[in-house]
């Protein structure tokens, strides 16, 4: 019980009180390798000492004084089960790994080094430390950690345990410990080989960390030189694997592919089997990358054999989630279900760190791609807490568009984009390719130029995040969706067309049938269909709104089929404006009644006052002239004096007032056109009349404004159909609905 003092009194001050007849409860807190279980087994000895029986169950039924030890204490275990316990009488000590439950809680904290020396004795201050460093302390993973030293380990172990020691966090999860010990390691004058193993090791671990990338860097290029500066080909192996994980420059790919022979080559010189197995797994990403999954898939088979020859069961488990990635491309979505089932066994039976995030990441896919990206936004959002600055919410708000909630995941691109232009990692040319598709559905013309930019360097080529756990797609379909939306057709259409040939080419039938719905050519939308419904899958959505080249908006291909009817309500004081898969609550406004009223009549001209009165029947005042005949002759009078001093302004040369002249003439005469009806004769206009129009049109506007956002497609679509004047029509364009229900 080294270094559990404060614990062990309050232990004993607790069975002193159940000793009095007075009963209670102490729940104690750690991690794994804490000693919780050491010191409730400490306490069942003092117990011992004092006389006081000892149980280990929650139903127990005695009373009197005892002690209860309750080792992981049950989750459901709840207040009144304590209280019930500590009423009879009894000390009750529990342990558990986090509070959540019944208190009170006696948190555990790590020893400090010299306690921790005290608990290895015999073992050399530099490898205490190095123990110290890499397990912050906690006393079971130190008497593992230092059972594991080799028997020379002594002032030296620092670098060697930063050397040997594997991280034990999660994939861009630092593991802090473990870089507190390789920073101790730089900060030692190594041998250059050395030097260079460490540098690249901590750049490696720093990845999860968004504000180290200038610092990798400089990390890696000096690793690089010293590196090469040796000629060890198992060292030169080492730091460029240690480059490709420290950096992921997205723009890299054709140098990942290079680099990884480069390690299979200097490594299978050096004899180092690790580093053999890694080249070929990034031989593998990097051919998926450039889109050739043939030659990728044998690259992972040759790494997954490898694993097998040298006994390394992490690379069998990583094998098989890669083959679910591949499985989940082409379309073999009950494969891919097996496939992740196997992957959560095998890596929960070798204690793989990353096993949840791994099964999670491709049973997400697989529910998206079943139409259920609902289910994936908490998680997402979650993930985007615990790891800020890797683009968690980029996918959340992919996920969001996906599950029709366009108008929330469009607010997400704004806000999103700026830190996205400015990142780089593993996840970044995935983010960007999803919040690209975000954009496509309606955002603003500057944000998805921004994002077309950014991906446009990468055409040709697949979206793969980091380690290749997760493929979505030629990158050339969201340059296709992009360019679409800012109204670039041939453009579109040219990137739809590599995306597809893409596709046919890898059998990746759910990518296929997406794209064939966004390009919309004559026959695009039924062979998706038919993929789709042979995969089990829901049917691909087509593209959003997007505007032509010039003129008004337009609406971009949508299927009309029987039952395609839009809706507009009154639900309490709010209205819902439902359209496929848009949907949007308003509060009630002037505009929603206007247009409630054109839906109602598709095709009919409703005159400006009947628009506003809610229906015919309005009787307006006689029109008066636009003009009465005394400011008609006010203006042909000037119009001649204007006449006359043009005529002496050109006399004279006077260049700069005549054109001052001849201005305010084509202005008048325009007036006098606009006020003249039919053969001249004055035109005449109600002024209650041109209140509506005026009025009417504003509303409209405003309303089609406030759509926007939550229903873009929906806006283009009226914005398309509605006609205003001094008559107002609604006339469907393409691409809407077969009805309205109103």
């Amino acid at each position: 019980m080294i270094g559990r003092r404060r614990e062990i009194a309050a232990l004993d001050r607790l069975l002193d009180r159940a000793a009095a007849g007075v009963g209670g409860a102490l729940v104690i807190v750690g991690p794994p390798g804490s000693g919780k279980s050491a010191l409730a087994d400490a306490a069942g000895g003092s117990a011992h000492r004092r006389g006081l029986p000892v149980t280990r169950t929650i139903t127990d039924t005695g009373t009197g004084a005892r002690l209860v030890v309750l080792d992981d204490l049950d989750p459901a275990a709840t207040a009144a089960d304590l209280d019930r316990l500590v009423a009879s009488g009894a000390a009750v000590v529990a342990t558990t790994v986090a509070p959540g439950g019944p208190g009170p809680y006696l948190h555990l904290a790590p020893l400090t080094e010299a306690d921790l020396a005290a608990v290895l004795p015999g073992l050399p201050a530099g490898a205490v430390h190095a123990v110290w460093l890499l397990t912050a302390g906690w006393p079971g993973p130190a008497l593992d950690l230092a059972a594991s030293l080799p028997g020379g380990a002594g002032e030296d172990a620092v670098v060697e345990v930063a050397l040997a020691a594997p991280s034990r966090g999660e994939f861009l999860v630092l593991d802090m410990a473990l870089i507190r010990l390789l920073e101790e390691a730089a900060s030692r004058a190594l041998p250059p080989e050395v030097r260079a193993r460490v540098l690249v090791r901590l750049a490696r671990e720093l990845l999860g960390d968004p504000s180290a990338a200038t610092r990798r860097r400089e990390l890696v290029d000096e690793a690089v030189r010293l590196a090469r500066d040796t000629g060890e080909p198992g060292t030169t192996a080492e730091v460029l694997d240690g480059r490709l994980h420290a950096l992921w420059d997205p723009a890299a790919a054709d140098e990942r592919l290079s680099t990884a022979s480069q390690i299979v080559d200097l490594a299978r010189r050096a004899g180092n089997a690790l580093l053999e197995r890694r080249g070929l797994f990034w031989r593998f990403i990097a051919l998926a990358e450039g889109g050739d999954l043939d030659a990728a898939e044998a690259a992972l088979v040759a790494y997954a054999r490898a694993g097998e020859r040298d006994g390394d069961p992490e690379a069998g488990v990583v094998a098989l989630s890669r083959h679910a990635v591949l499985a989940l491309v082409r379309g073999r979505l009950e494969a891919a279900e097996a496939l992740i089932a196997e992957v959560s066994q095998a890596g929960r039976r070798i204690g793989l760190a990353d096993t949840d995030r791994l099964t999670a990441t491709l049973a997400g896919r697989l529910a998206t791609l079943r139409g259920d990206a609902a289910s994936q936004v908490e998680p997402l959002r979650e993930l985007s807490r615990k790891l800020p600055g890797h683009f968690f919410e980029v996918t959340a708000a992919r996920a969001l568009a996906e599950s029709g909630r366009v108008a929330e995941a469009l607010l997400d691109v704004e806000r999103l984009l700026p830190a996205l232009l400015r990142g780089a990692g593993p996840r970044w040319v995935g983010a960007v390719a999803d919040l690209a598709l975000v954009a496509s559905y309606g955002a603003a013309p500057a944000a998805s130029q921004a994002l077309y930019d950014a991906l446009a360097p990468h055409a040709g080529r697949l979206v793969v995040w980091g380690g290749a756990n997760t493929i979505t797609g030629p990158v050339d379909d969201y340059l296709g969706r992009l360019a679409a939306h800012l109204g670039r057709r041939d453009e579109a259409a040219a990137h739809f067309d590599r995306a597809i040939a893409q596709e046919e080419r890898l059998g990746a039938l759910p990518w296929l049938a997406s794209t064939l719905a966004a390009r919309g050519r004559p026959g695009d939308v039924g062979r998706a269909r038919t993929i789709a419904d042979g995969l089990g899958l829901p049917a691909p959505r087509g593209l959003a709104a997007a505007p032509p080249a010039s003129g008004p908006p337009a609406v971009a291909h949508r299927d009309t089929a029987a039952g395609n009817t839009w809706r507009l309500r009154r639900d309490g004081n709010d209205w819902v404006l439902e359209a496929g898969a848009e949907q949007a609550r308003l509060r009630d406004m002037r505009g929603l009644h206007h247009l409630r009223i054109l839906l109602a009549n598709p095709g009919r001209e409703i005159s400006a006052l009947d628009l506003v009165a809610g229906g015919a029947g309005l009787v307006a005042a006689p029109p008066e002239p636009v003009l009465d005949a005394t400011a008609r002759l006010a203006y042909r009078r000037r119009l001649d004096d204007l006449a006359q001093q043009l005529d002496s302004a050109d006399r004279s040369g006077d260049v700069q007032r005549a054109a001052t002249l001849t201005a305010e003439r084509s202005a008048l005469l325009a007036e006098l056109r606009r006020a003249a009806g039919l053969g001249g004769r004055p035109r005449r206009q109600s002024a209650e009349a041109e209140r509506a129009r005026v009025n009417a049109t504003r509303a409209l506007r405003t309303l089609l404004e406030r759509v926007e956002p939550y229903a873009p497609i929906a806006a283009a679509h009226l914005r398309a159909s509605l006609h205003t004047g001094t008559h107002f029509r609604y006339q469907p364009a393409a691409g809407g609905p077969t009805s309205w229900q109103v």
